[in-house]
């Protein structure tokens, strides 16, 4: 398709009004799953957090990891477990994800923006306290007796506190912070937190105009699978109590709700995988996913 240069420019005016909202605004994007795997994808996404930060946008960037994570643990020969859909962490484990997520995954997309023009600074919720986290207890139903039982899941923990010193130090000096989810405890314990909550913790924190979740699906589906364009908090809470939002989405979903009642005005569920999914929800009417509200 040949796009003439008219066209270019009329686009580019009707992204005016959608710059103007988002000015010097704090805009957090947690980038994951397969599009995140992918070069070419990721080199796209990385082109476009750069030109969010060139239109005066603010963007911070949280990223996930867990396919990258159980390769590498695969080629260690770790065995990895799963409890209620999280991994659970030994000390062998969290020396691994440290590793896979604060090394080479974190240090990748840092160089994948720095190479389209922006300037990248890599870190993790260890660094300056960023996230203080308490260890993540999680109760499952047992299949056969359906007793609920707590698991232990090892190094694996939930945000408590959030301290965004390091993050206002960074924001607005043309560099964009990319975040490992990776906390700390008050005593100095490695926890490896899942990437949404994590995501949701930063936005709250930093009362973000808008929360980006990319995720491997379109958004929010009702019961016919067609792609839900706008929620309350209310009306997720209904889908959930019905069954309509269900598994891994639930706590997607409960991370909107969480971010939208710290303070976040606006947070999006979204296929990554779409081309430029970032763009056309921030810079276009169309938008590209489930805008959830409060």
């Amino acid at each position: 398709m040949t796009v003439s240069s008219h066209d270019i420019a009329r686009v580019l005016s009707e992204a005016l009004p959608h710059m103007q909202r988002y000015d010097e605004e704090i805009v957090v994007v947690k980038y994951g799953g397969h599009a995140m795997g992918e070069e070419a994808l990721a080199k796209d996404f990385a082109r476009d957090i750069v030109l969010m930060e060139q239109t005066a946008i603010n963007p911070v960037v949280v990223h996930g990891g867990g396919p990258q994570i159980g390769e590498m643990l695969n080629r260690l020969g770790i065995k990895s477990e799963f409890a209620g859909g999280l991994r659970i962490t030994d000390a062998a484990t969290i020396e691994i994800v440290e590793m896979v997520l604060a090394g080479s995954i974190n240090k990748r997309i840092v160089g994948y923006i720095n190479e389209a023009g922006g300037k990248a600074v890599g870190l993790c919720g260890k660094d300056g306290n960023m996230v203080l986290a308490r260890k993540l207890r999680r109760a499952i139903a047992d299949p056969g007796s359906n007793i609920e039982k707590v698991i232990d899941l090892g190094f694996v923990g939930e945000p408590e506190k959030v301290d965004v010193t390091v993050l206002t130090q960074i924001l607005g000096r043309d560099l964009i912070p990319v975040l490992a989810p990776l906390a700390t405890s008050a005593e100095g314990v490695t926890y490896n937190v899942n990437a949404d909550t994590f995501a949701g913790a930063i936005a709250g924190a930093l009362k973000a105009k808008r929360l980006l979740l990319l995720t491997d699906v379109p958004g929010v589906l009702d019961k016919s699978k067609t792609l839900i364009k706008e929620l309350s908090a209310d009306d997720a809470r209904r889908l959930i109590a019905d069954g309509t939002i269900s598994g891994g989405m639930i706590p997607k979903v409960e991370t909107c709700i969480y971010a939208l009642e710290a303070g976040v005005e606006g947070v999006v569920i979204l296929d990554g995988k779409v081309p430029h999914a970032v763009l056309l929800e921030l810079l276009t009417d169309h938008g590209a996913g489930t805008l959830m509200r409060r």
